[in-house]
């Protein structure tokens, strides 16, 4: 197990050096930031201060291995826009995000998977054909025209909720979450419903699947002939046995969720990190676009390696295959 570990940190590692790699070189290439930045009347004189200012007169590769020595600092430069560190920027936009994303993923899990698992049960119930033609609305429907629908409705024509903003928020260890006040709940409410739509049909539609595919095998059988109940079935046999694909689409939605809630955070006005990137784009701020990329991909590797790790601890023959 511990050879794996290792096996699978250093492959993360590499992974993490080429994507840095690829996030500069793509950044620095969209455009020139000063073009925004600087005002059409300054002078040559200005201009060329300002540029070197930042550093954007070196050559690519020396402006790269400045940015990896910082990197290792941990210094991701400073907004060209806001004029404060890009950690401290996306710090304070993070929380949103996350509690946002928390209560989408969350909530798609835990109601997608006992769900799913009750349609794959009795796959010719009429509450069973029901879940599955919602989840096939849920993977139908685009998520913006939902986010309308939702305001228009439960905004605009009934008024039971507001359309958008965070709303108020309480400060637990350093993070404000809006969750644990009223208000700030009914914020979440509507946003939470609609990043979760197509997530929960994926989670009905996996679990149903999987417990169609574990519900013929000859453990389920010899459950049964031994007198099981239904309840200790499912519980002890049917979820260990699709936990594995469960895991898998739960840690990479989570991680999808968390970089591009970005349409969902434009149509609620929810101030995450998806109008800041949004913004940043638009401004060519480099040093936010950079640090999101990279801080994306970290993210996305850890999942992985975290999804890995969690595999071999569900099923040991993939340590041991990987370590011969």
């Amino acid at each position: 197990m511990a050879g794996y570990v290792i096996q699978r940190c250093l492959q993360a590692v590499v992974v993490m050096f080429v994507m840095s790699v690829i996030v500069f070189v793509g950044v620095y290439a969209v455009g020139n930031p000063m073009d925004v930045l600087i005002p059409l009347d300054a002078t040559q004189d200005v201009r060329e201060l300002i540029i070197a200012r930042f550093g954007l007169d070196r050559p690519l590769w020396e402006q790269y291995l400045v940015f990896v020595g910082n990197v290792a600092q941990g210094d991701f430069g400073r907004s060209f826009v806001y004029a404060i560190p890009v950690l401290d920027l996306i710090a304070s936009r993070l929380p949103a995000t996350l509690e946002l994303t928390l209560a989408a993923v969350f909530g798609a899990t835990f109601i997608g998977v006992p769900l799913g698992i009750w349609a794959g049960y009795r796959p010719d119930a009429l509450s069973s054909k029901t879940i599955m033609g919602l989840s096939i609305l849920g993977f139908s429907v685009p998520t913006f025209w939902v986010g309308l629908i939702l305001i228009l409705t439960f905004a605009v024509s009934l008024g039971w909720l507001p359309a958008g903003g965070r709303g108020p928020t309480v400060t637990v260890l350093g993070v404000e979450w809006s969750f644990l006040t009223p208000e700030g709940l009914s914020h979440l409410l509507l946003p939470a419903v609609n990043l979760a739509l197509f997530k929960l049909a994926m989670m009905i539609r996996l679990a149903r699947a999987g417990t169609r595919e574990v519900l013929l095998t000859d453990t389920i059988k010899f459950a049964r002939a031994a007198g099981l109940t239904e309840g200790t079935i499912v519980m002890r046999h049917v979820l260990k046995l699709i936990a594995v694909p469960i895991v898998t689409v739960f840690g990479l939605e989570l991680g999808s969720t968390l970089a591009f809630a970005v349409v969902t955070e434009t149509i609620f006005s929810w101030p995450g990190l998806g109008k800041l990137i949004i913004d940043s784009i638009t401004s060519l701020d480099r040093p936010v676009m950079v640090a999101y990329l990279i801080l994306v991909a970290l993210l996305f590797v850890t999942i992985n390696l975290v999804i890995d790790l969690t595999y071999a601890a569900l099923d040991p023959r993939i340590s041991r295959g990987a370590a011969s």
